[in-house]
């Protein structure tokens, strides 16, 4: 059989004399010529087969094997059926078994295959133990829907699950709900576990974001023993879980308005045993009661958690201020944009104190290695300027912001990064 596929073939080979089998194969590599997937061949009569690329080998590197490479052993082409894959060709990735096995089982079923339903096929997924999750980009083709449900049994045999679930997309409503259909198995729910937290969720009602562990081990690894934390994004408990179970946070209030969302928070809030340190919030966040009280407040959300940032300087405490962990998508330019455009007043831009609006660079002027993208930082004082702004017209006195750290969490699409600004927020001490 031919290596992740269904069909049988036939291979042209050099047949040589078991002696010279290494000088042959040493040739045929070095010249380019030998078929790597297939396996030498030992034949009835006691010879051995090389197949060989192509469908029939050069005449002259016949000849140069029968005279120089075999001398006084007869070189000769012949044709194998079916072939012995090597060893490398039988190591098949999941993707080349899923493959293999699709295509075999529609055939048997009478679909012709075609590179329009090979190219509908899986490239990745998502795992969750026994539940396979799948991108929307793949079996979409009408040849699919009269092949289910079996197909999806043999999906997920040849994947070595139980469950299928295939994603759809974040459906425009306010929660941002995710639009998953089952496709295998009696209910959604799964279990993963980041730096010893369990999260509890369904899969298609909750989304879950594997390229955030970055962010979500940075958050562990803060002290915020004794403080007091809003998280006003909190989902299934992304970050509200570090903070209480690893960072040390001695109360956090979540906010959330998925139901859904919040079921399963309450689920991880007890399974990881800090239900007694939070307050869960449902609903709009902008009506959010809470004032005076925040240490810190996390807002977690992409593209933009702008619409948060007035309930965030309202929780923060009045009298000493607390610093906020914004998340916010940032568009990227080349270098060479970013020179043809305003190369004049780039570093001022970059590095001057703002006495107006009360945003400041780094004390020590240390900045993570992602300091070359120059656009985070300008978003990040623009944003350091609108939350002194904010504060100053909720509270009636000046404050000033400061830029501790800016976090790349992932490359959320070409030139548009997920980033994370820790912002610090103090009120300015009155004069005399």
């Amino acid at each position: 059989m031919e290596p992740g596929g269904g069909e049988a073939v036939a291979v042209a080979a050099v047949v040589t004399e078991p002696r010279f089998t290494q000088p042959c194969r040493e040739y045929l590599e070095k010249h380019k010529l030998l078929a790597r997937q297939y396996r030498a061949q030992k034949l009835p009569d006691g010879s051995v087969a090389l197949p060989v690329l192509g469908d029939a080998l050069p005449e002259r590197h016949l000849r140069e094997l029968s005279r120089r490479v075999a001398p006084g052993g007869a070189c000769a082409l012949t044709r194998l059926r079916d072939p012995l894959p090597s060893r490398k060709a039988r190591v098949c990735s999941p993707a080349g078994t899923l493959r293999g096995r699709v295509r075999r089982w529609a055939e048997g079923r009478g679909v012709a295959w075609s590179a329009q339903l090979e190219a509908d096929l899986p490239r990745s997924w998502q795992r969750h133990g026994d539940l396979l999750l799948l991108s929307e980009d793949c079996f979409r083709a009408p040849q699919w829907k009269s092949l289910e449900p079996e197909l999806w049994d043999t999906v997920a045999s040849a994947l070595g699950v139980r469950r299928l679930a295939k994603r759809g997309r974040v459906l425009p409503d306010g929660p941002r709900s995710p639009s998953v259909t089952l496709l295998l198995g009696d209910h959604g729910w799964v279990e993963h576990v980041d730096n010893g937290i369990r999260y509890k969720f369904d899969v298609t009602r909750c989304m879950f974001s594997f390229g955030n562990i970055t962010e979500k081990l940075r958050v562990a690894s803060l002290s915020c023993a004794g403080e007091v934390l809003v998280d006003l994004y909190a989902g299934i408990g992304y970050f509200t879980l570090p903070f209480l179970v690893h960072a040390g946070a001695a109360f956090v209030h979540a906010c959330e308005w998925n139901p859904e969302a919040v079921a399963a928070l309450r689920t991880n809030l007890e399974i990881n045993g800090v239900a007694d340190r939070c307050q869960i919030h449902f609903g709009d966040n902008r009506q959010l009661k809470l004032s005076n009280i925040a240490h810190r407040v996390n807002l977690g959300l992409i593209p933009s958690s702008e619409e948060g940032w007035p309930v965030a300087c309202q929780v923060l405490q009045q009298d000493v201020g607390g610093i906020l962990h914004i998340h916010q998508n940032v568009e990227s330019f080349s270098r060479k944009k970013l020179q043809a455009s305003e190369s004049s007043n780039l570093e001022r831009e970059h590095w001057c104190n703002d006495g107006e609006n009360g945003t400041t660079r780094d004390g020590e002027g240390k900045v993570p290695s992602s300091a070359t993208k120059l656009e985070w930082h300008r978003w990040a004082e623009s944003a350091g300027a609108r939350i002194a702004s904010l504060l100053h017209q909720l509270h009636g006195k000046q404050w000033k912001t400061q830029i501790l750290h800016i976090h790349a969490v992932k490359s959320y699409a070409p030139h548009v990064d997920h980033i994370v600004l820790d912002l610090e927020c103090r009120p300015c001490p009155l004069d005399g």
